[in-house]
């Protein structure tokens, strides 16, 4: 009787059981949310934005008219570029994590594996997310607009002097050797070195600002200065095209930060608020700074203010409050200008168009500031406890972001020079990469 018990048990269990795991299965079968992916749609073409038209606008008004063309060319070439690289092997590199494993440092640590090379695996189908909860394509894509605008910063710290060629082989080796990997660190989750250390980055402080920053400053230095500089007056040639792509910046910079979220959700919220109030705030240091210090506040000041804001508020949009924004963004206007204004001229470098000053100097003011106001102690929505701890992980990823990246543009563009020449000519150089490397004009004469 007993074992007839046991018998019957048995074949209901093998009755009952495969229905459960069904049952548990349809249950945790991710379903696309169409909120969220509403959301990332909309992020993703804002963060294009801005690259095309905005930091083409951004620059393009502040170089002379002979190198308008050559300025915008650059930031369309790019973005074909990388968009290219990207779906090739880029996305695989920063976000494949074969191999990866939490608190163990090895090479996938430091770049992701190929198991994403051409997109492999990817369908309509692909789901990801913070819960699964949107195409992967529309991550892919949104993540992408990230690598082109990252190399495109980078052009204003060489503008009006690099030669064409030799900027889209720097530029594809550049991302493949430091942008992507960089991205993997910091972004792909346990297993990845920064992400072990535990730096905040919400959007990009580090993989994008520092990053285009301390490359640029490196290019401008390797290249040398502008032919006549800074004797020679090389003022902006349309300040209006510069203040639409420092507005175009501005408001494409809410996908930037609050697409970071990979949600509609309360965070994205918040980081839409303090993104405004950061940069609100770091628009009017800048201006005041200049205004207190060269007698007259400029529209070229103010649009680098923006900037300087957007930058700073990038690392820390997801976990800081209003009143830690507030104090990010007046920081970083007022040590920005500094630092692209006396800092520069005192130390000489031809940062042409202030990229390293605003990107470089606002990503590392903001990462660092982003492990003091994440404290909820401080009005921050973040889990630091020990702000003197985490301002330690911040400063330790900010220092391994500026010597990697260093180094490795460094090598990049002296074995280019080598090999092929990195500047245009002297004639050439005056006569405006326009003609030069274009054939074109982008003004009338």
């Amino acid at each position: 009787m007993t074992l007839r018990k046991f018998a019957g048990l048995g074949a209901l269990l093998s009755i009952v059981m495969p229905s459960l795991a069904m049952a548990a299965d349809e249950v945790a079968a991710p379903v696309l949310n169409s909120g969220d992916t509403a959301w990332m749609l909309t992020a993703t073409a804002l963060v294009l934005f801005m690259t095309i038209p905005g930091l083409a606008l951004f620059y393009g008004g502040m170089v002379r008219s002979k190198n308008i063309l050559s300025v915008m060319m650059q930031c369309f070439a790019i973005t074909g570029l990388i968009s290219i690289l990207w779906v090739v092997y880029g996305y695989s590199i920063a976000f494949d994590t074969t191999g990866m494993e939490q608190g163990v440092v090895n090479f996938n640590s430091f770049f992701g594996g190929m198991g994403k090379a051409f997109l492999a695996g990817v369908t309509p189908a692909s789901i990801t997310g913070p819960a699964a909860l949107f195409p992967e394509a529309v991550f892919i894509t949104f993540q992408m607009t990230f690598a082109i605008i990252t190399p495109a910063l980078i052009v204003g710290a060489f503008a009006e002097r690099m030669k064409f060629s030799a900027m889209l082989i720097f530029m594809a080796i550049w991302f493949t050797l430091v942008y992507a990997p960089i991205a993997h660190m910091v972004w792909s989750g346990n297993g990845g070195l920064m992400w072990d250390w535990g730096v905040l980055d919400f959007a990009g402080g580090t993989v994008v600002h520092i990053n285009a920053g301390v490359a640029g400053l490196v290019a401008c230095i390797v290249l040398g200065k502008r032919k006549g500089f800074p004797t020679t007056p090389m003022a902006p040639h349309n300040l209006g095209y510069t203040l639409i792509g420092a507005a175009m910046l501005w408001i494409g910079w809410f996908g930037f930060n609050a697409g970071s979220a990979a949600a509609a959700n309360g965070t994205a919220g918040m980081a839409m608020l303090v993104t405004q109030i950061a940069t609100a705030a770091a628009a009017l240091g800048w201006m005041f700074a200049e205004w207190i210090t060269h007698g007259k506040p400029s529209a070229l000041g103010i649009a680098s203010g923006v900037v300087a804001g957007l930058v700073a508020i990038t690392p820390a949009a997801g976990t800081v409050g209003p009143m830690g924004a507030l104090v990010i963004g007046l920081v970083a206007g007022v040590i920005c200008f500094f630092c692209a204004t006396s800092l520069k001229r005192k130390l000489g470098y031809d940062d042409s168009l202030d990229a390293f000053g605003v990107h470089g100097i606002g990503g590392i003011v903001g990462a660092i500031l982003t492990g003091v106001f994440a404290a909820p102690a401080l009005g921050g929505f973040g889990t630091v406890t020990d702000v003197a701890a985490q301002v330690w992980i911040q400063c330790k990823g900010v220092g391994f972001t500026v010597i990697y990246t260093a180094v490795v543009t460094y090598i990049i563009l002296k074995v280019l020079d080598m090999v092929m020449g990195l500047r245009v000519t002297e004639e050439e150089e005056a006569v405006g990469l326009d003609l030069a490397q274009h054939n074109e004009r982008g003004y009338n004469l």
